[in-house]
């Protein structure tokens, strides 16, 4: 019998507020606004005139370059948001949409320090444009495929500003955010109803993520002078293409780092997939349902100490992919399920773009009269992984001849591992994690 439970969930979001002032009190959620496009009415959503566009011309080589800087940053900010004992999820994804979407408004040293600590390498004109190929290659992917529960694989990003009522945006700034992000401008009062904007938010946040993420702004995050949110969501929810079977878990010791043991349901399987190994790991890639995503989970070798789970480099890592090949593997994994909520003021101000948060930064691009700065950039991400899966999913295989196959391979995730969620066509890593104690 399968599970409905679901098989593989994350859901992260990352959130940025420019403004300051005294904290306010806590809101109740409020339901999402009417529809209406009244700049001077709050619960209103303001665009550009100016459509998404469907077809960017992008070069491929700023595509490439695209993926590449996110994931340096990616792996720069693990670095920095890495604690020794914790289990950790986060989605590097979303946090460059949303900074890239602030990133639009920035001017001189407050955008050199930005492209630099957030390795954008492509100039404005190249790298907004990058983006929206990335998001509408991604919007593509899982067209037949499975979630967890029936209802179809999905993977939805989205986009949003939130402006005080009575300000006055520059245009070729939500002309940008309209034909890469897609990304409208919902008028808020931030001045006479900041609980009031929280919970609106929040609520817009908790839609998008079919409820796993509530209250994404916490208390005080808003403030009577707060001048503007921008806010990228992401929902995950897939089926295993190779679903594990619920009669096969059993209980099993997962070592700990201490070296203790803990005792925590054991999935098991064997299929045809990738498999790698290297002097310091052993690797692992589980596709999704359709073939179009994988999660990847890498098993550092026992005498690689903990250094591995605070600092990854890309070398490193694309070692790891690049190892991969397929192969016939018996597996363990353990079921696990946490969250991560992280703020990231500190950890972007070590990278190397501090003047963002002072009222030094020059965000004229947004608004000419200036004044806006970065007060909180705010990331809460879950993950859920256990054996559920379609029968569709089942069904669907690889097929290799027997005499390219090489040897079978067994590996066991029975003490910390690292792991990768990534879109297979375009490299793209959607979710970095780590499982310290699946119990947690």
């Amino acid at each position: 019998m399968r599970s409905p439970s679901i098989p593989a969930a994350v859901l992260p979001l990352s959130l940025l507020v420019a403004g300051c002032a005294p904290r306010s009190a806590d809101p109740e959620p409020q339901p999402s606004p009417p529809a209406c496009s009244d700049a001077d009415t709050a619960g209103c959503v303001v665009t550009s005139d100016k459509p998404r566009d469907r077809e960017p011309a992008v070069p491929e080589a700023d595509a490439k370059a695209l993926v590449a800087g996110n994931t340096t940053f990616a792996l720069d900010l693990y670095r920095r948001v890495s604690s020794w004992s914790s289990n950790l999820i986060y989605s590097p994804y979303s946090v460059s949409s949303a900074l890239a979407m602030t990133y639009a408004g920035a001017r001189g040293e407050t955008e050199a320090q930005m492209s630099r600590a957030l390795r954008f390498t492509l100039p404005q004109e190249r790298l907004h444009p990058a983006f929206n190929a990335l998001g509408l290659a991604l919007a593509s992917r899982g067209k037949g495929a499975g979630g967890q529960d029936g209802e179809g694989f999905r993977l939805n990003v989205a986009n949003a500003l939130w402006g005080q009522v009575g300000s006055s945006f520059a245009p070729s700034f939500l002309d940008v955010l309209a034909e890469s992000y897609g990304a409208g401008l919902h008028v808020v009062d931030f001045a006479q109803a900041p609980d009031e904007a929280r919970g609106i938010i929040n609520g817009w946040v908790a839609d998008r993520t079919e409820d796993r993420i509530k209250d994404i702004l916490p208390e005080g995050a808003i403030q009577p002078v707060t001048r503007l949110v921008l806010t990228n969501a992401v929902y995950f929810n897939a089926a295993w293409q190779f679903p594990f079977d619920e009669d096969d878990t059993a209980p099993g010791d997962f070592t700990l780092v201490d070296g203790s043991a803990v005792s925590v349901p054991m999935m098991s399987n064997s299929a045809q997939v990738r498999h790698g190994e290297g002097d310091d790991f052993e690797a692992l890639e589980l596709p999704y349902d359709g073939g179009e995503l994988s999660m990847v989970l890498v098993l550092p070798s026992a005498g690689a100490g903990g250094a591995r789970f605070l600092e990854i480099q890309p070398e490193w890592l694309e070692g790891v992919f690049a190892s991969l090949e397929t192969r016939s593997v018996t597996m363990t994994l353990p079921r696990f399920k946490f969250e991560s909520s992280l703020d990231l003021v500190d950890p972007l101000v070590q990278l190397g773009m501090p003047l963002a948060f002072t009222g030094l930064a020059d965000f004229s691009g947004i608004d000419a009269q200036g004044g806006l700065f970065i007060t909180d950039v705010v990331h809460k991400a879950f993950i859920s992984v256990n054996e559920a899966g379609t029968e569709a999913a089942a069904a669907t295989g690889l097929v290799i001849g027997e005499t390219s196959a090489p040897e079978p391979a067994t590996i066991r995730f029975d003490r910390p591992f690292l792991f990768f969620i990534r879109d297979t066509a375009t490299g793209a890593i959607l979710f970095i994690g780590r499982v310290m104690e699946p119990s947690r």
